[in-house]
């Protein structure tokens, strides 16, 4: 069983649309769909922005329906030069920006007492996504790296160099490291993909709200890609 969030609502009805729904089930204020999807078992799941909501989705899937592996979908900033509006990046591991528990001698982004505080995503999905993206979306450029996560929205160009002086990732958003933790603490491979929206310094001239609905296109062509190429 594949267990896949979406960050936007749009892009969880379109894969819905795509499914042959079984049941439906509402679990802590969230609508879990499960059935299959290119003929695989999946459940499909909007997860609500921030990351408890992201956290408490993902442990939902693993103890009510025993996911084996997690994708989760949606938008962020870029953090670095070269990657551009439209282009999508896949992570490598995630981290949290915004723990900080320096006053106990602990880095910036080290979560104290465990073991590790970047969470390494799945070698076999990243592979399977670059393939995936590069037939369904050849066009949309491809990049591998840390997607680091915060519960903040990042649009002042200061805070953007000091999270990328710190943590060197390639894009910034709001849920992808508590799913990658959930998963790293239940042992459950995952992968995060993000569709870039945005500099994360406020200098976004593309109109939002054609650039969303061309990132829903981009990353559902590739979630079923994905799928479809997925071992039974």
């Amino acid at each position: 069983m594949l267990g896949i969030i979406g960050a936007m609502e749009e892009e969880v009805a379109s894969l819905k649309e795509k499914m042959q729904v079984e049941t439906v089930m509402q679990l802590a204020s969230m609508e879990f769909c499960k059935g299959s999807l290119e003929g695989k078992d999946v459940v499909v799941v909007r997860s609500g922005i921030g990351k408890v909501n992201a956290a408490i989705c993902t442990q939902i899937l693993v103890d009510k329906f025993q996911v084996n592996a997690i994708i989760n979908t949606g938008i962020a900033g870029s953090l670095r030069n070269e990657i551009n509006i439209g282009d999508i990046v896949l992570s490598s591991d995630a981290m949290q920006h915004d723990m900080d528990a320096t006053g106990f001698g602990y880095a910036f982004g080290e979560i104290p007492r465990m073991e590790t505080s970047d969470f390494e995503a799945d070698e076999k999905l990243i592979a399977l996504a670059q393939e995936c993206c590069k037939k369904v979306n050849p066009e949309v450029g491809i990049h591998i790296g840390r997607v680091v996560s915060g519960d903040q929205f990042i649009s002042h160009r200061h805070d953007k160099e000091w999270i990328t002086k710190r943590f060197g990732g390639c894009c910034t958003e709001m849920e992808g490291a508590a799913i990658a933790q959930a998963a790293y603490l239940n042992q459950v491979p995952f992968l995060i993909v993000r569709a870039i929206s945005d500099k994360a310094d406020n200098s976004a001239k593309m109109d939002y709200a054609e650039f969303e609905k061309q990132a829903i296109i981009h990353s559902v062509n590739l979630i079923v890609e994905m799928v479809q190429n997925l071992a039974s």
